[in-house]
């Protein structure tokens, strides 16, 4: 009887605490899209911005306060642009990663280890900067896709393209010098 009492206070605390944490998100949530309606005036009428000041919204949530408003839905969504990520790609298609890899390793006649190939990445393209990890994992994939082929020699692992209608295995290993 006694736990059960513990448990319906400790409950009833974090019920309470849920409800206050509730009311700082909304009040935040209120105070962003006042924020998101402040920048889209003020990128279409730039006087207006000036003018215009957004009301802050307390930290300290009171227990009594009334629930914001519900979120208006806006007319104006086709023609505002996404904000997600592909908004922020240019509006021309970069190559994939992995078509820049291949087309890379088909200009080597020679296998060649991955950072060599992120070093030549980085000097034909200078905008695209992946990190060695991106590229191991894109080449592995090429690899997993019979698109390029692995050669082991002792600690390095070395890439080469697959030539088309080539019966490709995916691991060569080779051994090194001795």
């Amino acid at each position: 009887m006694e736990q059960a009492a513990t448990d319906l206070e400790r409950n009833r605390r974090e019920q309470q605490e849920l409800a206050r944490r509730l009311d700082a998100l909304r009040e935040e949530e209120t105070l962003l899209t006042s924020i998101l309606d402040l920048a889209e005036h003020s990128a279409a009428v730039p006087e207006q911005a000036q003018e215009e000041s957004t009301p802050r919204p307390s930290r300290a949530p009171s227990r009594g306060a009334p629930a914001p408003p519900a979120r208006r839905q806006r007319q104006d969504t086709a023609a505002r642009p996404s904000r997600g990520r592909r908004a922020r790609q240019p509006t021309g298609r970069r190559p994939l990663l992995r078509d820049l890899l291949l087309d890379l390793l088909k200009g080597h006649l020679e296998p060649c280890p991955a950072h060599e190939l992120r070093e030549e990445l980085l000097r034909v393209n200078p905008d695209r900067v992946p990190t060695p990890q991106v590229v191991r994992n894109t080449l592995e994939g090429l690899v997993a896709k019979g698109l390029i082929r692995r050669h082991k020699q002792n600690r390095s692992v070395l890439y080469t393209a697959v030539e088309p209608g080539d019966g490709a295995g995916t691991d060569i290993a080779t051994p090194g010098p001795g």
